[in-house]
């Protein structure tokens, strides 16, 4: 396998960023929202919800601001070209039912794009909480256990999540840049970096569309339109080789998905922070992976981490390459992401 004849040999750029750059300088990712910010915010949350709508249902239009939108604009353009992560903090959950905490989430993700389905249910508004799962099961999808996750990628442009309760230990975000993991591996191991172009199984963990396999053979990394794109979760590779025909990983293939790990777990390179209850974080998921770290939860059930999290499709995002198609059903920019089953029914349920 060679790596594409155009593929530069450093990428550069905002999205080659390495965690000093955001350790250094926290205005590069933090947005501290301000009295106005927050009053802008509950006001778009009344009239939403003297709508009696469904929040699944919530639009820009439903969820007006003034000048809290060209923040989100800004916002919306940093996940397509910047470097692609943001966390608004400060939002006063204190002063919210969870219904209203939601919208002001849900509000926020229309102004950046079109909510997609997180699961063969249709849930628009994902739960992130251990719900006792077994990590070890291939059914499972890891972020219902407190085990680590690992680095990966979402099946949308751009994730959100909101933090209603954090750990009593552990359960820290961690972020890192495709683009810096690949100038790392083309500068030291360009042999093993070019097996990543290479399609290889991912298991869909049992959430399976109609009429497809029950994995996808999409390339780690691909090299697209002048654009780096991931696509990638190690464990449910690993666990798709479970699958007769799936592609049989290589000694080769399996050198490059370790060190691939290895250097994501650098912390020269990757980013750590820890969300606290109110924080918002957006990550642009092309251009980089996120990753949590295990945890421990308190003893209390009502005090238990506890995130809302958001796929989102993208408007005027970068194109992406047919093999996406598989997961992500359609690849048209701005309606394009998420799972879909038979089963499938989009809606934003706040006591799953």
């Amino acid at each position: 396998m060679s790596l594409p004849a155009d593929m530069p040999a450093t990428i550069d750029g905002p999205t080659a960023w390495v965690g000093d750059d955001l350790r250094r300088n926290p205005g590069a990712w933090l947005h501290v929202l301000s009295r106005d910010d927050i009053a802008d915010l509950e006001q778009a949350a009344r009239h939403f919800l003297s709508s009696g709508q469904d929040v699944g249902e919530i639009t820009a239009a439903e969820f007006p601001l003034s000048h809290f939108r060209r923040h989100l604009a800004a916002l919306q353009e940093k996940m397509r070209s910047g470097n692609g992560v943001e966390v608004l903090r400060g939002l006063p959950l204190d002063r919210y039912d969870l219904r209203t905490a939601a919208t002001i989430f849900c509000g926020i993700g229309a102004h950046i794009g079109a909510a997609r389905s997180q699961n063969s249910a249709g849930h628009i508004l994902g739960h992130v909480r251990n719900v006792g799962a077994d990590p070890q099961d291939p059914t499972v999808r890891i972020y219902q256990t407190s085990a680590r996750q690992t680095f990966h990628t979402d099946s949308a442009d751009v994730v959100g999540l909101l933090c209603l309760q954090n750990a009593m230990e552990g359960g820290d975000s961690l972020l890192v840049s495709a683009a810096s993991i690949y100038n790392r591996m083309r500068a030291e191991r360009p042999d093993l970096v070019a097996h990543l172009f290479d399609p290889i199984a991912t298991d869909r963990r049992g959430e399976i569309p109609e009429g497809m396999r029950p994995f996808v053979e999409i390339p780690p990394l691909t090299w697209h339109g002048g654009k780096l794109t991931v696509f990638y979760q190690r464990q449910y590779i690993d666990s798709a080789q479970r699958f007769p025909d799936a592609m049989r990983l290589t000694a080769a293939h399996v050198a490059a998905l370790d060190l691939f790990d290895a250097v994501a777990d650098d912390p020269a390179l990757h980013f750590r922070m820890r969300l606290e209850p109110g924080d918002m974080q957006f990550v642009y998921n092309h251009a980089q992976l996120h990753d949590r770290t295990a945890f421990t939860d308190w003893p209390e059930p009502e005090r238990r981490r506890h995130l809302l999290r958001l796929w989102l499709s993208l408007p005027g995002d970068r194109a992406l390459p047919d093999c996406f198609k598989q997961r992500y059903g359609s690849i048209e920019i701005g309606n394009r992401g998420g799972i879909v089953t038979p089963k499938t029914r989009l809606h934003a349920p706040l006591d799953v």
